[in-house]
């Protein structure tokens, strides 16, 4: 199941997509079941997202939509520069820009995601 939640910020336009993995969250809007690593990493990436009202809706994102438990094994979770984070990234423009360039000038694209989220 997929969510995408939208975001308008004045002139800045911001994409906030949460994937909830089959299997990790159940039919009728229940809490997805992560081990408290993984929680922990979802909500500390939303400290790196480009404005102030991306970063609280993120976090409350996390929150609703996650719980500790069990791992999930199929939460994609991937680490670059020492940064790691899980599922989809909430990236602006600017961001994707970043990556489009980064792609072109040779970097993978997971790692350039990752690169351009936290700088």
């Amino acid at each position: 199941m997929r969510k995408i939640i939208t975001v308008g910020l004045g002139t800045l336009s911001a994409l906030f997509t949460l994937t909830l993995f089959a299997g990790s969250a159940q039919a009728g809007g229940s809490q997805g079941e992560v081990s408290e690593r993984q929680y922990r990493i979802l909500l500390a990436q939303c400290r790196h997202a480009d404005a102030p009202a991306v970063r609280t809706r993120c976090r409350a994102s996390v929150r609703a939509s996650y719980r500790v438990g069990r791992a999930d094994p199929t939460l994609d979770c991937r680490t670059y520069s020492g940064v790691t984070v899980c599922g989809v990234l909430p990236l602006s423009e600017a961001e994707r820009a970043c990556i489009d360039d980064s792609v072109a000038g040779g970097l993978s694209y997971r790692r350039a995601e990752v690169e351009c989220y936290v700088l």
